[in-house]
């Protein structure tokens, strides 16, 4: 036996040879190229920490994000037909779902949750655009009426998270359906006097955009966000002219009167707190996590400090 070729060697080899590096440690920067660790790119809720890109947030870690404490309930949505057209382009429609659902591990496009944000109870739903671009099929008409019909039940504000495709043209007309449905859904809440907020995500298209999506009381959106019905290159073939530089983002509906905020996504929780409270007619939210107080704070226990406090204060020459 040669010991040196057989042991020696080998274990020279193992001590010196590059390990295996796990997948998805690192993701590229749509926006500028960078290399960002997963962590820290998770931590940052999926924003760039070098050119500030907002990348695509999945609903469960933006609802993570958005609850107190993360912590939030699902609500249930009536299951349409699988497939009622039976369609088929280059893979079955059921074949592309169970695809989609593997790498999400979602059942669709859209999640709907209750829960608090700034103990304000509101129901919220959220778009995923790794399931087939968030695109809107029954599923998704169904989420939002069932999401609109429980806010006024329990007579809570709706906020609704877009990142969308369009319509869903595996289901043809029955997507294009959910386009009015959605709609009546959406004046129900009106009519109850609730409030209906919308946060646009990118990309926000098609007839998303052309029903729910641009119906909210207050329309907020992600930095430099595409939001449209027909995308920028479709118009600039039709019309035959190059568009102005920025058009279709974010701030350049907010210069155009179409948005009400373009707001960064770490002060989107803060933000929606402050607009629902307002729309609600509720004092603002205080700061922490302790419950506001009870008492009037003109009572004089609230307004003279304990003896600690004023020696306190003394002591320091105040």
């Amino acid at each position: 036996m040669n010991w040196i070729s057989n042991f020696v060697k080998p274990r020279i080899n193992s001590l010196f040879s590059r390990r295996e590096v796990p997948e998805h440690l690192w993701s590229k920067c749509d926006g500028c190229g960078t290399m960002l660790f997963h962590r820290e790119l998770s931590e940052n809720l999926n924003v760039c920490t070098s050119c500030g890109h907002h990348m695509a947030l999945g609903p469960r870690e933006r609802f993570a994000a958005l609850f107190d404490n993360g912590a939030f309930s699902e609500i249930e949505v009536p299951r349409p037909i699988t497939d009622p057209l039976h369609f088929r382009d280059q893979k079955r429609y059921p074949d592309r779902m169970k695809s989609a659902q593997r790498e999400t591990g979602e059942a669709e496009a859209i999640l709907v949750a209750q829960g608090e944000v700034g103990q304000t109870p509101i129901i919220a739903a959220a778009h995923d655009f790794r399931f087939m671009g968030g695109s809107m099929g029954m599923y998704v008409g169904n989420a939002v009426i069932a999401a609109a019909d429980v806010a006024t039940g329990k007579k809570r504000p709706l906020v609704l998270f877009c990142a969308a495709g369009g319509a869903r043209m595996q289901e043809g007309i029955l997507s294009l359906m959910q386009m009015p449905r959605t709609t009546v859904a959406i004046e129900r809440v009106k009519e109850a006097g609730l409030p209906y907020v919308v946060v646009l995500t990118h990309p926000t298209t098609g007839g998303v955009t052309a029903s729910y999506a641009m119906l909210g009381d207050v329309q907020i959106a992600e930095p430099d966000a595409l939001i449209c019905f027909a995308g920028p290159r479709v118009i600039e073939q039709t019309i035959g002219e190059r568009l102005p530089e920025g058009f279709q983002r974010a701030e350049y509906l907010l210069d155009h009167g179409m948005l009400d905020r373009v707001t960064h996504r770490k002060d989107m929780r803060e933000e929606l707190i402050t607009v629902l409270r307002m729309l609600l007619g509720m004092p603002p939210a205080i700061k922490g996590d302790l419950p506001p107080p009870d008492r009037d704070i003109s009572t004089p226990a609230a307004a003279t400090p304990p003896d600690s406090s004023r020696k306190r204060a003394k002591a320091e020459g105040r």
